[in-house]
């Protein structure tokens, strides 16, 4: 009489992890600008540089890092935490060159804002189908960024100035992804985040000739959009 041989036993996701992971990534910043009344532009010149400094720019980046976490499986349910970071250097730009003032000079305006890391905090939830997890996610975000505002301007003699701002961001995230178990204690894994972080604000002066003024506000805010695949060891 045959015997048959015992079914594979159900891969169990329950366990933690740690892995390395690499991606494509894509900033977006709303760059917007103000110039409040002062002694150096005058007249319709404040509002007609303010209006120029604004616009939305994007630029992509590639983000190498790694990650840990834990899953809890039950049934078919997969619970999990995971914590990432990834180096991202993007540098959305943004320039205006074209304008004029009232007296026919040109002027341009100039805006950046550089990201430096993206790293997240994020809970899991999903459907464990054996070796196949399909998962959903969402928590906070986490980066540094550089911020600059430029004005120049072709009078006689000339003027100039400049706002700026760094500061760490934290921000909100979400995504989706699928995960597979191609050994016992090795993963692979493909997913898509979102994150976006607060505005920026800087402030700064136009300085002219004779110790004249106005003062620059500039402002930018940040969305991040990445696919990136992994691989993870379970311990």
């Amino acid at each position: 009489m045959a015997v048959k041989a015992p079914p594979a036993p159900v891969y169990q996701w329950t366990g933690c992890y740690i892995g390395l992971n690499i991606g494509e990534g894509t900033s977006g910043s709303n760059f917007g600008s103000a110039v409040e009344a002062g002694t150096y532009l005058t007249g319709g010149d404040p509002a007609t540089v303010a209006g120029s400094g604004g616009g939305s720019k994007n630029a992509d980046g590639v983000l190498p890092g790694g990650q840990v976490g834990c899953n809890y499986q039950t049934g078919t349910l997969v619970f999990g935490l995971e914590g990432d970071i990834d180096y991202f250097r993007s540098n959305p730009v943004f320039n205006n060159n074209t304008n004029t003032l009232a007296n026919g000079n040109t002027f341009a305006i100039g805006q950046s804002l550089t990201t430096n890391y993206l790293a997240t905090i994020r809970p899991r939830i999903g459907i464990g189908a054996d070796r196949n997890l399909a998962y959903v996610t969402g928590g906070a975000a986490f980066t540094s960024i550089s911020y600059t505002e430029t004005y120049s301007d072709t009078n006689t003699p000339p003027g100039a100035g400049s706002a700026s701002a760094s500061r760490s961001l934290v921000g909100w995230t979400a995504g989706a992804g699928w995960e597979y178990a191609f050994a016992d204690h090795w993963t692979v894994k493909a997913e898509y985040l979102i994150a976006g972080f607060p505005t920026t604000n800087a402030n700064g002066l136009i300085t002219g000739p004779g110790g004249t003024s106005n003062t620059l506000h500039g402002s930018a805010d940040l969305l991040i959009q990445l696919i990136r695949a992994g691989v993870n060891l379970k311990f």
